[in-house]
């Protein structure tokens, strides 16, 4: 199963290192496919230095440490609310991902069959779970 993971899910769990996201994370990392773009590590980057730069080593720690898969390329996704985020659905949608997670409201009001768009808590609810 590929999982691409938000920024805001990435954010969430290096500076809240119990929370729901990390532990979404955490289990993506490590019973999934991990895929990353370019657009997302771009604005973690961006988001660690403005917002909480005492974890900006933490954040290349991570990505030092943590196998993914670096997504490139794109297909014309649904326009989405924010164009921001459109990157980063075009990238999932061409690159054949599974499951995108993130709290971001203007990817959850999205109706798509493929990829799933889920929060973390719906994840772990989902794909977490022992039975499978």
């Amino acid at each position: 199963m590929r999982v691409l993971v938000d920024t805001n899910v990435v954010v969430s769990a290096l500076l809240f290192p119990q929370s729901v996201p990390a532990q979404a994370l955490e289990h993506a990392a490590e019973h999934a496919e991990l895929v990353l773009t370019p657009w997302v590590l771009d604005e973690l980057r961006e988001v660690i230095s403005r917002k909480a730069p005492q974890a900006g080593g933490c954040l290349e720690t991570w990505l030092a440490k943590t196998r993914f898969e670096l997504l490139v390329g794109a297909l014309p996704g649904p326009v989405m609310r924010d164009a921001d985020d459109q990157p980063i659905l075009d990238v999932a949608l061409a690159g054949a991902v599974d499951v995108i997670v993130t709290g971001d409201k203007d990817f959850l009001v999205l109706t798509l069959e493929q990829p799933l768009i889920v929060t973390p808590r719906e994840y772990l609810d989902r794909f977490a779970d022992p039975r499978y």
